[in-house]
């Protein structure tokens, strides 16, 4: 699907999902095939707090930052995630005459992957080791789910969730999985909206942005990567590798997101 457009709506606070869906609705208008994967990180730290859970975010050995993910966090995330915000977005979506199909990565295993049971993090400049970890990285994608529905006119919704191959339910990462997604279906585009306005050379300095890197130097550019911005760009990575031909980190919360982002406003990599 040369034209398919996959697209991550970040869990960030910040972001509009209004301007959004009116985007989705009018790239359907015009037969563009889509698929929008969606986070939820701050309205499920939001509501862990409320239920006397609250979040616990790692450094992994790597320098990536995550959430630890118990049993009891799995099932907050997955009750946030894929029913709360899910279907928020599907009845965005539905309001505006789009078959939009809400979906986890779980639901007829779109989503698979190895569980990792135990999480090696960097604490007070020591390592240490988390037991009673549900969380995992895609090896696999349910792809001919996907065209299915893609070819019936539905347009995907897809919550970050995955199953294990001994069939259990994890958290993964949102990007990465939106990444996998992209590459398992040779999308022409990946475009990940964020709350700035792409990869930033001194964050939080929204006046550095760096408007375009060659994907053969993308590994250069992790130095500028904070936060949560280096996992996108490890996505950008992975999507690029995997046969997309161009990726772009953009700006969630301005007017047509998405178009904006194809027209090249925000990091390009290709």
């Amino acid at each position: 699907m040369s034209r398919l457009i996959v697209v991550k709506i970040g869990g960030a606070a910040g972001i509009d999902p209004e301007p959004l869906c009116d985007d989705v609705a009018a790239l359907v208008e015009e037969r563009t095939p889509l698929i929008l994967v969606h986070g939820g990180s701050h309205e499920t730290d939001a509501i862990a707090e409320r239920l006397g859970k609250p979040p616990r975010h790692v450094t992994s050995v790597s320098g990536h930052q995550s959430r630890y993910t118990d049993r009891e966090t799995l099932e907050i995330f997955a009750m946030v995630v894929a029913g709360r915000i899910n279907k928020q977005l599907v009845e965005r979506l539905q309001q505006r005459g789009i078959q939009a199909v809400g979906l986890s990565g779980v639901d007829g295993r779109l989503l698979e992957g190895k569980r990792k049971s135990s999480l090696k993090i960097v604490e007070d400049g020591k390592v240490k080791v988390l037991h009673d970890e549900w969380s995992g990285i895609v090896e696999r994608v349910n792809v001919s789910l996907l065209r299915t529905l893609l070819e019936q006119g539905y347009v995907p919704v897809i919550a970050p969730l995955a199953v294990s191959y001994a069939g259990e339910m994890v958290n993964v990462d949102g990007d990465r999985a939106a990444a996998a997604i992209a590459a398992g279906l040779r999308a022409d585009t990946l475009i990940l909206l964020t709350n700035v306005p792409g990869l930033l050379r001194a964050f939080p300095d929204e006046g550095t942005l760096i408007p375009r890197i060659p994907r053969a130097d993308i590994e250069a550019y992790f130095a500028y990567a904070q936060g949560r911005m280096k996992r996108k760009l490890l996505g950008a990575q992975e999507a690029l590798t995997g046969g997309v031909r161009r990726v772009v980190l953009a700006d969630g919360r301005v007017h047509s997101p998405i178009r904006q982002a194809l027209a090249g406003k925000g990091t390009v990599v290709e």
